[in-house]
């Protein structure tokens, strides 16, 4: 069988197990065993052999169980990096890519305000070298992002979950990106155990997070590849969904900066909460910025005034 046929006999088969994006879906499966792009796909519609066409049967039978897509495949795009992933690490979502954006220009509005205030005064030294951090880092994706972008920083990732820690440390050696480094723990917990002994008190010029925010009594209604697949704790923020961020943004003005920014994603219906949690705990300039469906999606604030 040749590949377009492939394709169109996997769509309907999986148009059959309720698969939405079927098409998109075959296509990804075929090219990702023949090893070219969709573009090249249709336009040589290379022969399939018998061993490649079990490996996409295999994986069409797993996808009919509903089993995510980028778990079967074992990685995703994002942000122009291949991120490996796999049961008990959360899949990156495309609006998590408007996360390290706004990441991105917080930390250029944060270098160009230490910069003037540099010239204005003798008494302020600033480094080129930016601390970040990552909360909830998962399969490493954000901090990964934000480390290739700015390879002037010194960026750091946390999560309580050791199967994420050892994909996000995987994804680091897999995009050849070193100047990243990955702490199991607690929110801010590993960055004060584990740095301790190099700083008497290590502060960022951006913290970042992408917690747990859907409701504990929605998740059950969540679609089947999510709540039976991905791991809960990277799901679940609580009764109402905001306990991650009532813990994180307090403690994060500890570890912030003077002038340092505080980001996180957001869930559906949760910007006007969030947005008065920050102004409540001092930080200024709070934005929100929505995401391609029209989401209140990112949140965005700052500590004091550089």
């Amino acid at each position: 069988m040749h590949a377009i046929d492939r394709i169109r006999s996997a769509e309907e088969f999986l148009r059959r197990f309720g698969i939405d994006d079927a098409i998109r879906e075959a296509e990804l499966i075929v090219t990702h065993f023949l090893k070219r792009d969709r573009t090249e796909l249709y336009r040589d519609n290379p022969f399939i052999s018998k061993k490649q066409e079990e490996q996409i049967y295999e994986f069409l039978n797993r996808r009919s169980k509903k089993e995510p897509l980028h778990y079967i495949t074992g990685y995703i795009e994002f942000y122009g990096l291949k991120i490996k992933i796999g049961k008990g690490v959360l899949i990156p979502r495309p609006e998590t890519e408007l996360l390290v954006e706004e990441a991105i220009k917080a930390v250029t509005s944060y270098k160009l305000q230490v910069t003037r205030k540099d010239k204005d005064s003798s008494l302020i030294t600033h480094h080129s070298l930016l601390n970040i951090l990552d909360l909830c880092t998962g399969s490493g994706c954000v901090a990964l992002a934000l480390a290739r972008k700015i390879p002037d920083a010194d960026v750091y990732g946390t999560d309580t979950s050791g199967i994420a820690m050892r994909y996000a440390k995987k994804n680091a050696e897999l995009n050849s990106i070193t100047n990243v480094t990955f702490l199991k723990g607690n929110l801010f917990e590993p960055i004060k155990k584990q740095l301790s002994s190099h700083a008497s008190h290590i502060t960022f010029d951006l913290i970042v997070s992408n917690p747990p925010y859907i409701r504990s009594n929605d998740i059950e209604n969540l679609q089947p590849e999510i709540k039976n697949w991905e791991p809960v704790e990277a799901l679940d923020g609580g009764e109402d969904g905001l306990g991650y961020y009532r813990t994180i943004i307090p403690e994060a003005r500890n570890y912030l900066k003077e002038g340092g920014h505080l980001l996180f994603e957001l869930g559906v219906s949760q910007a006007d909460l969030v947005r008065k949690m920050v102004k409540d705990a001092g930080f200024t300039d709070v934005l929100l910025i929505k995401d391609y469906a029209g989401i209140e999606r990112i949140l965005r604030a700052k500590l004091g005034i550089v």
